[in-house]
């Protein structure tokens, strides 16, 4: 009887994968607890990543807002250590700005539960909101692009305005504890670290299940047309505003997964120039392969901080070649070039088997 294998490129991938997540776990072996914590920052970093590529990559909507998002989970996340810090009494900075007593909205990030759930949901609902608008309106293209900058103009002008609540343009910092554990530790850092590496995977495998569903085939077809869509009797704007309130949740989980790691949060995470570079990780990278927004944004980050510790006088012209080097011989990002490589491993492999692509086993 013959013996049906794996397609060759899809037996690549899986390899792949498992050696880049047997390597992310292995990595405190190889890595000091310096290096290590900068990279669980650009692990969260991906989260945000691949929730981006989801809504532009896949669905065919660019947001310059992500950074928005990314904040509210770091604020969530930040009020909570604050609280833990202070233990029991008022922050330092609201006592400086003459309040006497914790706000209202304040008391309820004294549980860590709370903290978490809101630094998911809040970005999901406020991506509902601004989503059942617009695309409801067929608000889409650059002028959609162009809301999601106004939404982060509002966003940082409200927390740098708003000194007593949140702590103006310092933001919220001075926390170093955990449920009484020192974020500090090594061990600690290394507990984190596992989390994100974990939360993660998670996150590549919640959205390779949702491209590979129905509901992703959905997204790709409203990228390609979506009045095509329409005149089929889909709603496009009830999915590209599920699609927009997942990434929404993605980037506010690693902004919380951010904090753990960074210490601190402020308005200038949710500045347009973080939400550019968000862009470009998944440019970079490989738009619409989900393993590109990865590998950008882990890639360009590491390459960011080689460069600025090796070349500190001119590393933004480093990256601005990197920048050009990649969009003119790798057009279709990092994950293209990968791509490459395991068709043309296939098409050798194909050669040695038999016309039906199946290979029998030796007599």
């Amino acid at each position: 009887m013959p013996i049906r294998i794996l397609p060759a490129r899809r037996l690549w991938l899986l390899a792949a994968y498992a050696a880049a997540a047997a390597a992310l776990f292995c990595a405190p072996l190889a890595l000091s607890d310096f290096r290590l914590n900068l990279l669980a920052k650009f692990l969260a970093y991906a989260i945000v990543a691949l929730g981006l590529d989801l809504i532009w990559g896949y669905t065919g909507i660019l947001s310059l807002g992500h950074g928005v998002f990314f904040g509210l989970g770091g604020y969530a996340m930040a009020m909570y250590l604050k609280l833990e810090a202070s233990g029991g009494r008022l922050p330092d900075f609201m006592d400086w700005s003459g309040l006497t007593r914790l706000p209202w909205f304040w008391k309820p990030f004294e549980s860590l539960g709370f903290a978490v759930a809101a630094g998911v949901l809040l970005p999901v609902l406020l991506a509902l909101f601004l989503g059942y608008f617009t695309f409801r309106n067929r608000i889409r293209g650059v002028y959609f692009t162009i809301l999601t900058q106004a939404l982060v103009i509002i966003a940082t002008t409200l927390f740098v305005g708003q000194q007593a609540y949140t702590g103006g343009t310092n933001g919220l910092t001075g926390y170093g504890k955990l449920l009484g554990h020192s974020l500090g530790a090594p061990e600690t850092k290394r507990w984190l670290y596992f989390a994100t590496v974990a939360v993660l995977i998670g996150a590549f495998l919640l959205c390779r299940f949702l491209v590979k569903s129905r509901f992703g085939k959905v997204l790709r077809a409203i990228r390609d047309g979506e009045n095509r869509v329409r005149f089929l009797g889909y709603d496009p704007a009830v999915y590209q505003t599920a699609a927009f309130a997942c990434s929404a949740g993605l980037a506010g989980l690693a902004g919380m997964l951010f904090v753990l790691h960074v210490g601190i949060v402020s308005p200038s995470m949710m500045g347009i120039v973080p939400s550019i570079e968000m862009v470009l990780w998944v440019a970079i990278g490989g738009r619409g392969t989900l393993i590109g927004a990865v590998l950008g944004a882990v890639l360009l980050n590491y390459a960011k901080s080689a460069f600025s510790e090796s070349y500190p006088d001119m590393w933004i012209m480093l990256m601005g070649a990197l920048f050009v080097a990649v969009v003119v011989f790798l057009p279709k990002g990092a994950a293209g070039a990968f791509g490459l490589l395991t068709k043309g491993f296939g098409r050798r492999r194909a050669a040695d088997e038999g016309a039906d692509g199946v290979r029998y086993p030796a007599v």
